[in-house]
């Protein structure tokens, strides 16, 4: 038994607040169920006083998007000097950007989708039609909109007809002023669960994801019952490495720390692409990072404790 006390920061205002406040919920009993003393606050207005009074043992942040993933709250913690569970501020923005961690992916040699990344300044001022249709000519069809930053695959959409695009467009820049386009790609999506062990990174069993409408949207996320998942996923030992590769290449070269996740799609040839990285990844019933957890053996509870003291330890 453990006699720390944590503080589980869930909810904030983000579009993910309901998703947030499910994983604090059920990370706050996983720790409860190790002994820890844990508070459940929410990023408001009384957090920092909070801080200032309290003084938790140590911070797991559950938020999702805004300042739960793009270092924010991290750099307020570390401010105050308050150990917290996760990736620091500075590769939290890399990991938040998607187009910035494809980038940098990419240079070092790691496949992910062609892609380009277009404001929403760039339709008013060059013409909407004029840009998609030189968008379809790069890319071809299908493609893949989702808003530049942002989690949950909130706004992002499959494009198979390029009339489909002018509203899939406005959705995706209903959740930001940038759109990342990508080179949609048809194959087998798989998440990749990544801890900090003693030895450094190590990924988790990969979790094999099926979606009933073929795409894995906000609803089939957090809807029983609308997605299919497999644990470990159906893939050859050869790929199953390389997909676990492929997430331990990305934590490390993006500067994470303590757990993170990669989503990416392998293709019928078995290469295995990167699509986004995950620095705070969902915790609730149907989230993947759990199953993949459970699968390897450990429980939430455990994992997450082990984090709690290393986080103090760092300090």
């Amino acid at each position: 038994m453990s006699d720390r006390w944590v503080a589980v920061l869930a909810g904030g205002l983000s579009h993910e607040r309901d998703v947030s406040l499910r994983s604090g919920r059920r990370l706050s009993a996983a720790l409860r169920s190790v002994g820890m003393t844990v508070a459940e606050w929410d990023a408001d207005s009384r957090l920092l006083s909070r801080i200032e009074q309290e003084r938790p043992d140590a911070v797991v942040v559950a938020l999702h998007g805004g300042e739960g993933e793009n270092g924010a709250v991290q750099s307020v913690l570390d401010m105050y000097g308050i150990p917290y569970v996760g990736t620091d501020p500075r590769a939290c923005r890399r990991a938040w950007d998607k187009p910035t961690a494809k980038a940098e992916l990419a240079r070092s040699g790691l496949t992910t989708p062609d892609w380009v990344v277009l404001p929403h300044a760039t339709f008013r001022e060059l013409g909407a039609q004029s840009v998609l249709d030189a968008l379809v000519a790069k890319l071809g069809l299908p493609l893949m909109l989702k808003p530049d930053q942002g989690g949950s695959a909130l706004g992002a959409r499959v494009v198979r007809d390029a009339a489909d695009l002018p509203s899939a467009m406005v959705g995706a820049l209903s959740y930001g002023d940038t759109v990342l386009v990508e080179k949609y790609i048809e194959g087998t999506e798989v998440a990749i669960g990544v801890l900090d062990g003693p030895d450094g990174p190590e990924a988790l069993p990969a979790v094999q994801i099926e979606a009933t409408n073929g795409v894995y949207d906000y609803t089939a996320r957090y809807t029983a019952g609308l997605t299919t998942y497999r644990t470990p996923a159906e893939l050859s030992p050869e790929t199953a490495a390389a997909a676990g590769d492929l997430a331990v290449a990305a934590h490390r070269l993006l500067g994470l720390r303590d757990v993170s996740r990669t989503d990416a799609i392998i293709d019928r040839d078995g290469t295995v692409h990167f699509l986004e990285v995950n620095v705070s990844p969902g915790l609730t019933e149907t989230s993947l990072l759990p199953m993949a957890i459970e699968a390897a053996g450990r429980s939430l509870g455990d994992v997450f404790a082990t984090l709690v003291e290393r986080a103090i330890s760092r300090s």
